[in-house]
Formats: C-alpha cells, structure tokens, sequence
C-alpha cells in the first residue's frame, strides 16, 4: 500500500475511521518556519463533521502534536500529529464483511486482502483520512503563503446547481476570502437556498447528490514541473485521488476544450507591466506539464454519496447468493460540501513539494 507522497515535502498519514486515531507524519521542513496553530484549526473545521447538510458523527478534529512544532515554529524534526476517533460506531457496520457496499472499495478490498480489511467505515478507504490530510495542508498553505502564493476553493456546482466560476484570469485572493466568508463555500450567496434544497431533498429520499469543487492557485513562479512524468498535473492529481469519491479532474477548459476550435482555446501572449501573460486562461496555468506564470485553475469531480439508505442489490461473499442490503449509521448526503477544503489541502502538499 501507499500511504505516503512527496520528494522534499513528504506526508505519510496512517489510522482506519474507527481506529482510535488517524494521524499524519510530515518530513522535510527545515527548523524555523513560523506556524500559526489557530489558522490550522480553522482550516480543519472546515472539514470536520456535522452541521445541517453533513454527517451528525461528531468529531473535534484537534491534532495533537508529537513532534516538530517547538514554541509555534518547526524545529527541524518530523512532525507527528494524530486525531483521536472518538465519536465511532463500528456496529453500524455489522455483516459487511460478506456484503459489499454498491460503489465502495468494500469488495475490492476484500479482493486484495481477503478477509482481513476493515469495513468499519471505510477501514482507510474512508474520508476519514482526509482529516490529518488538511493538517498537512493547512502547514502548506502557511509555508506557500510566505512566499505569496494564495490558494482558495469554491463549490463550482451541487447536481444542477452552479455557482459563479472563478475568473481564469483574474481570480486573487480577495476571492478566496470571499468564498471562505460565506456560510457554505460558494462565490454567489443567492444559490444557497438551491443547494439546501436539492441536498434535502435527497436525504428526504434516502439518497445523495455529487458536485464539483474549483481550485486556484495564485502567484505561483512559472515553470514548476518535471514532465512528462511529474508534470504539474501529474503530481496535482497523485494526491487529489486520495480524496475518497474523487471522479475526476480537468485543468482549464478541461474537456469543454474538446469541443473548440484552435483559435478559440488558444490563449494570446501579452506583456503586462513587462510580465508576460495570456488573454485568456483556458489552459488553466499549466503548459507541457510546467506553471505559465498565469493563475493554476482545475476543477475535481465528486460522485454522490454510495452510502445510501435506500435498498440496493448486492451479493454474500459467504453464501454466494445475490442478496439486498440497506446502509444505516451517519453519512454525507452530498460529500462535494466538506471536500472543498480536502482540495485546497491535496493542492497545498503537492504545491510545496514542487516549491521546496
């Protein structure tokens, strides 16, 4: 298995959702480098459960440092944190050992471990994992603001719903602390009523709703990247994909470019100020797998939430027979709300790493 990523900045994280903790170790900061503990705690809540349209599991998400950290800067050493579990139910979870989940990695796992993968909430297949995650990230994205680059997240859609785009070409910072201002993390507060309702409707009906989340990064030096393999996509997407019920990703236009001309995908060279930058953005700040020097742009894609209560065919693995389930406990009805700042944290890591 692969739990750890990075050359310069490396994040291993280790625990199961209903393990007694999840935790992250982060290697290869360099003693001095100011950490502002409050700014990562708000990061976290962002993220962590409960409130109206998320799970009711309730869990504090406040790391506990192990190492590293000395008087609110690094020393040099490892950082070590874990989160304690302390609001799990395991007997939600009862009989899954021999009945697949539809759309989980239950029955993969169980291809690829037999019977000894946990499926109390996932094991470490679960989001739970994206909580040491934004530890990590919230420590990248204070070391990447120190050296003025900004990076912020917004819900680009919830099923039908869309939110206002991020501007490919002009979006800040000021957009960031926009999004981040706002009771859900959109750019146009008008849409928040459409968002509750399609949520609550598919909790009404014992059913969920996927979305997509916008990213940007600005201010980043242009040529980062080692193509073709390590390309800035390449290794934006390496840590993006161990986001649980990430789909897909698209940079720019993304796969709308399929459908333009050259001429209109193309983005004119300009100087501005004696910098070189483009009229246009569809490219999303990334060429031949290195930074432009233009804002970095990508969108991720969320499935809906496999964990449903309504019934579903699934099979047991025990007697062989095709069987029907129905899925308890507490779960997202919509999982894009919560993975907004899983995005910024995934981008953060792999960011610095390049930096560094």
């Amino acid at each position: 298995m692969s739990f750890s990523y990075g050359e310069r900045f490396r994040v291993t994280l280790f625990g199961q959702s209903h393990a007694p903790s999840v935790g992250v170790v982060i290697d290869g900061l360099p003693a001095g480098i100011p950490f502002d503990m409050d700014a990562a705690l708000a990061f976290m809540a962002r993220r962590a459960p409960g409130g109206a349209l998320a799970t009711a599991r309730q869990e504090a998400d406040v790391p506990e440092i192990l190492s590293g950290l000395v008087n609110g800067h690094t020393c040099g050493a490892p950082i070590a944190a874990v989160i304690r579990n302390t609001d799990a139910r395991s007997g939600d979870y009862a009989g899954f050992l021999d009945t697949p989940r539809p759309s989980h990695a239950d029955y993969a796992a169980f291809l690829k471990h037999g019977a000894f993968h946990d499926v109390r909430g996932g094991g470490y297949f679960s989001a739970r994992l994206t909580a040491p995650l934004c530890f990590a990230g919230a420590i990248a994205i204070q070391a990447l603001a120190a050296r003025g680059i900004a990076l912020g997240a917004h819900l680009y859609s919830v099923a039908q719903v869309q939110d206002t785009p991020f501007d490919p070409v002009t979006v800040s910072s000021i957009d960031f602390a926009r999004v981040r201002a706002h009771a859900l993390p959109v750019n146009d507060e008008t849409i928040l009523p459409a968002i509750q309702q399609v949520i609550e409707d598919a909790r009404a009906t014992q059913d969920s709703v996927g979305g997509i989340v916008e990213c940007a990064a600005t201010n980043l030096p242009g040529g980062l990247g080692d193509p073709p393999f390590d390309g800035v996509e390449n290794r934006l997407c390496r840590v993006l994909f161990a986001i649980p019920a990430l789909r897909g990703v698209e940079f720019g236009a993304g796969f709308a470019a399929a459908a333009m001309r050259g001429s209109a995908h193309n983005d004119p060279f300009l100087y501005e100020n004696g910098v070189v930058k483009t009229h246009t953005n569809h490219h999303g700040g990334a060429l031949g797998g290195l930074t432009s020097g233009m804002p970095l742009l990508f969108r991720a894609a969320f499935k809906p939430t496999p964990s449903i209560g309504m019934e579903q065919d699934t099979v047991n693995l025990a007697t062989g027979e095709n069987v029907r389930l129905s899925i308890m406990g507490r779960h997202d009805p919509c999982v894009a709300l919560r993975a907004v700042p899983c995005v910024e944290a995934a981008a953060a890591v792999a960011l610095l790493d390049m930096m560094l």
